[in-house]
């Protein structure tokens, strides 16, 4: 699509950001690959408009941003604002930060190994590998492959009322998963797509079944360590970031109406577990985009399920994720992203099907978890894909 408003982009993008995705789906139909070549000629980045995507920071919106623009018609790098709000110092260009849920790519891309590997079957039911997890007379058998592209009908898992005020708790995974069954299904297996963590909380705890490991050191051993992704861990319950970042703030309302920033650096986001635990930059996030899309980390038919999209009922609006990735046309051109937020963090990772352009960044939103898409990231966006 073009963007002929602000909306076009914002919403597209958004989903990712706050899981408010959904789409009917017709109940065990074919799959529908949507993947294919282009052979647009590579232009190079834009570098003024992106140099003015970042401009002014810090201001209400944002503190700082990250950016990193790849592929066959060359690299742009760009930072702006400050580390902090009390020194005012430069922000660190190659600073650390909270991921979010673009960790769902890297726990689709150790299950896609594993499928390769003979380990697991995305066609057999997670009941399967890990029997007396659901209770029978309540749900119906669920294929991992509906754990991957968000149809399984599980509904979301409980957390804290108050998340800023309980940052410090720990909340474990099972836990949350625990609430999620007790609730029971929304819909049989494969009925509609709804974009939620606790199906990737889910795929965390199977790897660990299968392999008899943590998800954190096969995610390591996997993806990590061979891609030299050396900014890259899962900081559990500890709620610092380790080595360079830039601090993270959250605009939060008085009751007064009026707003106040609370720095939310410090997190135990130990509940987001294999969907947003993750800690990276935005270099290894670059390096892990290429790669992926290079077919240097997940075999090209397990690959292939990223870009392939559940079939939908007559009538029914399209889909909009594969297997973790979500698909978006951006002025005729096809690309396959995955957006990500923790609160003082959003992010994105987003590569085009013929390889001429990536892109990486990472803003320090005020408004991380909001309804909307934060401005200076959406110009950001604008800047690098539009007439990419």
């Amino acid at each position: 699509m073009s963007f002929p408003a602000r909306t076009a982009l914002a919403a597209a993008l958004v989903l990712g950001l706050t899981g408010a995705a959904t789409a009917p789906a017709l109940a065990h139909a074919p799959a529908t690959t949507v993947r294919a070549q282009e052979t647009a000629p590579a232009s190079a980045p834009n570098g003024k408009a992106l140099r003015e995507a970042i401009e002014g920071l810090p201001n209400a919106d944002a503190t700082a941003a990250l950016v990193r623009v790849g592929g066959a018609g060359g690299a742009w790098h760009g930072s702006s604002g400050v580390h902090d709000l009390v020194t005012e110092r430069k922000a660190d260009p190659h600073g650390r930060f909270r991921a979010g849920s673009t960790t769902k790519i890297v726990t689709a891309a150790v299950v896609l190994q594993l499928a390769a590997e003979g380990e697991l079957d995305l066609d057999r039911p997670v009941q399967h590998y890990m029997p007396g997890l659901f209770p029978k007379k309540t749900f119906e058998p669920i294929p991992v492959r509906s754990l991957l592209n968000y149809t399984s009908g599980l509904k979301p898992g409980d957390g804290f009322d108050d998340p800023i005020a309980h940052r410090y708790d720990t909340l474990k995974p099972r836990t949350v998963l625990a609430s999620a069954i007790a609730k029971g299904p929304e819909h049989d297996p494969g009925d509609e797509q709804h974009y939620r963590n606790i199906g990737y909380t889910v795929l965390g705890l199977l790897i660990e079944r299968v392999t008899g490991d943590s998800y954190a050191d096969q995610a390591a051993q996997r993806i990590f360590k061979p891609l030299r992704m050396r900014d890259t861990y899962f900081p559990g319950a500890d709620p610092r970031i380790r080595g360079p970042h830039n601090r993270g703030y959250q605009s939060v309302e008085r009751p007064d109406g009026t707003t106040r920033l609370v720095d939310v650096t410090e997190w135990n986001q130990s509940d987001r577990f294999a969907a947003g635990d993750m800690i990276s930059s935005t270099a290894d996030l670059e390096v892990f985009t290429q790669a992926l899309f290079d077919e240097e980390i997940v075999p090209q038919p397990q690959l292939t399920e990223m870009f392939t999209l559940p079939e939908l009922a007559p009538g029914a609006p399209e889909p909009l994720y594969g297997a973790g990735l979500q698909r978006m046309k951006i002025d005729g051109k096809v690309y396959w992203l995955k957006s990500g937020a923790r609160y003082g963090y959003a992010n994105l990772l987003a590569a085009s099907e013929d390889g001429t352009r990536t892109l990486v960044y990472s803003v320090n939103a005020t408004d991380a978890k909001g309804e909307g898409m934060n401005p200076v990231a959406e110009r950001i966006a604008r800047a690098a894909l539009s007439g990419s």
